[in-house]
């Protein structure tokens, strides 16, 4: 069991001073009353960094036992309200921080209940959604925003130190831009502009690279284990930070391994050994090599006559899958 968790100092991230605002755009400082619907791991964190910021934070919605725990840590001196309570104290900004799937109904209930006013922005945390799922707070003259941290959050005071730096996914009308620079340099950030019909892709391309990055190290680590080895952990962490980091740096010029050296035999193996150990993991092998191999041949590190044998490998295998 891990050790409890105790609080700890918010980060010192303090209103945008001017070498901000010069750096940034942001418009001068003029501290907000601040509400937060929803404290789970993003709107507890985001809440403690505004309170941390300078802002009035001066309630929040959050009912389970891992809400009251996340605030105890991060918002001890913010009163828990109903969530109709916390949209009607936060007269200047609403910070509602939902799953994405239940985002549209927060909103259009708030609306149904006259919670919003106008002028308040409203704004979600959502990476899925833009403007659109505001509709129902614009329509009673509440201003929308769109404000995703790129980051995996714990909802633990560490990840407050970790804002700092981190690029946000704005979708913003062109009157409230310089209000989400400024919310974003006082979050420590950095605003990245995505437009209304991009933040499918946006939040598509996130998540394929992180979420799907965990199920991936899991999945390295079950077949270390498999394999006999008693620390995969051990093993793994060296490489897979040489490799993060190269493929940061170089694309796809970082590639390494089997299938970029067309070594249809090694693939083969893998693929035969996977089937008999842990036939889960074959469907996800072969798509991820697939496309490791179409990267390869478009980059140039894999000539195409190299690969017509890995690539005979791959559909053998799809056929063996599919019957």
């Amino acid at each position: 069991m891990s050790a409890p968790l105790r609080p700890r100092p918010a980060a010192q991230f303090g209103p945008a001073t001017p070498r901000d605002r010069a750096v940034t755009g942001a418009p001068p400082s003029r501290l907000l009353t601040v509400g937060v619907v929803g404290a789970g791991r993003v709107g507890a964190v985001l809440g403690a960094a505004l309170a941390a910021a300078g802002h009035r934070v001066v309630a929040v919605a959050g009912d389970s036992g891992a809400s009251r725990a996340r605030l105890a840590l991060l918002l001890p001196e913010v009163p828990r309200s109903r969530v109709t309570s916390v949209a009607r104290a936060a007269t200047d900004l609403l910070l509602i921080a939902v799953p994405d799937d239940a985002l549209a109904g927060v909103v259009a209930d708030l609306a149904e209940r006259k919670a919003l006013h106008p002028g308040q922005v409203v704004a979600h945390t959502s990476g899925a959604h833009g403007l659109t799922v505001l509709s129902p707070a614009v329509a009673v003259g509440a201003r929308p925003l769109a404000l995703h941290p790129a980051m995996t959050f714990t909802g633990t005071p560490d990840d407050l130190p970790r804002l700092a730096g981190i690029s946000y996914g704005v979708t913003a009308p062109a009157e409230l831009r310089p209000l989400a620079v400024r919310l974003v340099a006082d979050l420590g950030g950095v605003p990245e502009w995505v437009a209304e019909s991009d933040r499918p892709l946006y939040h598509a391309a996130l998540a394929h690279g992180a979420n799907h990055l965990v199920t991936l190290v899991n999945e390295a680590t079950d077949r270390l284990r498999d394999a006999g080895v008693a620390r995969p952990e051990k093993v793994l962490a060296p490489l897979l930070r040489a490799a993060l980091e190269n493929a940061l740096r170089l694309g796809d010029d970082a590639l390494t391994g089997p299938v970029s050296r067309g070594d249809a035999g090694t693939v083969q193996r893998h693929l035969a050994r996977l089937a008999a150990t842990a036939p889960e993991s074959v469907p996800a092998y072969l798509a991820l090599a697939r496309r490791t191999a179409d990267r390869a041949i478009a980059a140039g590190r894999l000539r195409p006559v190299d690969a017509q044998s890995l690539l005979g490998v791959f559909a053998d295998t799809a056929r063996e899958v599919a019957a």
